[in-house]
């Protein structure tokens, strides 16, 4: 998925660009952190599916926590090294754009934690259909 940074402005909100796009990190305590109605999480750039309420819980770290992605190929896994620490970026791999973060720290059965941003998810609850752009996006 090729946008311009131009066309990307343009197709989210201030706060999406600024996680997503420019590998921000929102407060804590978004939208998601404290959320656990049944549905899917999708990336808010490409509209893929990333994570499910099924492997969400309460990391208490202030971000929407998860123990797996929706799939391997929803995913990608980049080394971060800002900071001054080594760890683990996950971007959306339809756009390569940043959701979080993922830590050694999580529950079992995999052992980790994907420290979502909420501004990088859109939500749709169980039985409702998956999220569009509008007509003139891609």
């Amino acid at each position: 998925m090729q946008l311009t940074e131009e066309e990307w402005k343009q197709r989210l909100t201030p706060k999406q660009y600024y996680v997503l796009r420019e590998q921000g990190t929102e407060p804590r305590g978004g939208k998601y952190d404290k959320f656990y109605k049944e549905g899917i999480y999708y990336s808010a750039a490409s509209l893929q599916p990333v994570f499910s309420s099924e492997t969400k819980y309460n990391s208490y770290s202030g971000w929407p926590a998860f123990w797996k992605p929706v799939s391997d190929s929803a995913i990608e896994l980049k080394k971060d090294t800002s900071l001054g620490m080594v760890r683990w970026e996950v971007v959306d791999s339809k756009s390569g754009s940043h959701l979080g973060h993922v830590f050694e720290d999580g529950p079992e059965p995999t052992g980790l934690r994907y420290c979502i941003n909420s501004d990088a998810l859109i939500f749709v609850p169980k039985g409702e259909k998956p999220p569009k752009f509008k007509k003139d996006d891609n």
